[in-house]
Formats: C-alpha cells, sequence, structure tokens
C-alpha cells in the first residue's frame, strides 16, 4: 500500500504545476457556496450547507440560489477531477493525452456531474428524511459514508476507462468489495491531512484560519487524493502499477 502513496505523491511532484492550475476549480467550487446567501459554514476545511435551516426557512428564492450554487459548484469540481484523473492516465501510459480525448473532455465531465449531481441528492434526501422523521443524525451519516464508498471508483472508471453510469459502479463496488485496504488507506490519510491542516492553521490564525485551511484543502490537498484514486483504480492492471 505504500507504493500507492508514493507513487501519488510522485505524479504529484512531477505535474505539479499542471495539477495547480487544474486545482484552481476546486477552490473555486468551495467558495461559491460560501459566497452565495446560504446557511453554510466551515468544518475542517469544507463548506456545509445546514439542511435544517434551509427547511425551515426555505422559500423560492433559496431554493433557486442553493440548486444554481450546487450546479455550478459540482461543474467546477467535475472539470477538476476529470483534468486531474486525465494527468495520471497519461503518466501511467506513458502516452500523451490525445488531441480526441480533449476535444472530448465535456463528455467526461458531465458523466462525473452526473454521479456527483446523484450522490448530492442521495444525501439531500436522507438528510431532509432524517430531519423530518427525527431519525438519529447517525443513521444518515452511515449511510452516505456507504453510498459514497460504493461510488468511490465511479468517476475514474468513467475517465481512465470511458466507462458509463452502471458499468462503472459495477467495477466501482467490486473493487471496494475486493479490494478495499486502498479505500480504507485514503480515509485514514485524508482524515488526518485535513484534520492537520485544519489544527495548525485554525490554532496559529483563530477564525481566519478555517478560510486559509479551505484554500491549502483545495489546492494542494484535494489534488492529492484525486491522484491517489486513480492510482489505487488502475493497480488493477499489472502492466500499469509501475
Amino acid at each position: 500500500m505504500a507504493n500507492v502513496v508514493s507513487d501519488s505523491l510522485g505524479i504529484y511532484r512531477d505535474n505539479i504545476r499542471l495539477i495547480l492550475l487544474f486545482s484552481i476549480p476546486f477552490l473555486i467550487a468551495f467558495l461559491i457556496p460560501l459566497l452565495a446567501p446560504l446557511p453554510t459554514y466551515i468544518s475542517t476545511g469544507a463548506i456545509f450547507l445546514r439542511t435544517a435551516s434551509i427547511f425551515v426557512n426555505t422559500n423560492p428564492v433559496v431554493l433557486a440560489v442553493v440548486t444554481i450554487s450546487t450546479f455550478v459548484s459540482m461543474l467546477f469540481i467535475s472539470f477538476a477531477f476529470v483534468a486531474i484523473s486525465l494527468i495520471v492516465k497519461s503518466d501511467k501510459t506513458h502516452m500523451a493525452t490525445s488531441k480526441r480525448v480533449m476535444l472530448e473532455i465535456e463528455r467526461y465531465i458531465s458523466r462525473v456531474f452526473t454521479i456527483l449531481l446523484f450522490y448530492a441528492f442521495i444525501v439531500i434526501i436522507l438528510n431532509i428524511s432524517s430531519y423530518l422523521f427525527s431519525f438519529p443524525v447517525i443513521w444518515a451519516e452511515a449511510l452516505n459514508l456507504i453510498i459514497f464508498l460504493l461510488i468511490f471508483y465511479m468517476p475514474t472508471a468513467m475517465v481512465i476507462d470511458d466507462k458509463r453510469f452502471f458499468a462503472s459502479l459495477k467495477g466501482s463496488i467490486r473493487l471496494v468489495v475486493t479490494s478495499p485496504k486502498y479505500v480504507v488507506l485514503w480515509l485514514v490519510l485524508f482524515a488526518a491531512a485535513t484534520s492537520a491542516v485544519d489544527l495548525i492553521f485554525s490554532g496559529a490564525l483563530g477564525v481566519a484560519g478555517s478560510y486559509v485551511t479551505l484554500v491549502v484543502n483545495s489546492v494542494f490537498i484535494l489534488p492529492y487524493f484525486v491522484i491517489f484514486i486513480a492510482e489505487a483504480y488502475i493497480r488493477r492492471f499489472p502492466l500499469l502499477r509501475h
């Protein structure tokens, strides 16, 4: 498993300029909900939406702002994810990304966007249902985590293997079940990295540290973990492990 960590770091280091460039959409995506007049809060360098607040104080304007800002944010996230995944694919196959692939990048983005939209819809439904029916919050969070794990490799499969929705879902579930070690390692490292960054900047800068953490996580931390997912996914091909 250590090879995945080091190989991902190697790709990150070797392509740092492109990766930082393609990381900007991540930052824009997370800033959109923050700048919009929404009931949001920052925790561990991420922005969260207060579902209950929206439900209580809902009106057509709030719903429109939530919907539009969510859609735009997911589009930026989809672009960044696709672009960084293509860098990994190019690095591992030792082939430059073809002009045809670049011309069809919109297709990859639309597919990844579909997954994000699907996941966001489920999360919202679970959170609202938990609020309406007074279910323990831990139940909704547990279901969110399970769904996240099931679709863990879906966006990567769409970019690396050009798979469609159901084929990528099937492949993602199979990989998570047969080789869970990479998913567990990703979760542990991601939690450790984001928590460490939050602890450092929030401890040093107070409230302002949360915003600095958001920038650092968006531009530097998250891209590495996108690379990690692609690297772990590609490892099912023995010839592409090195």
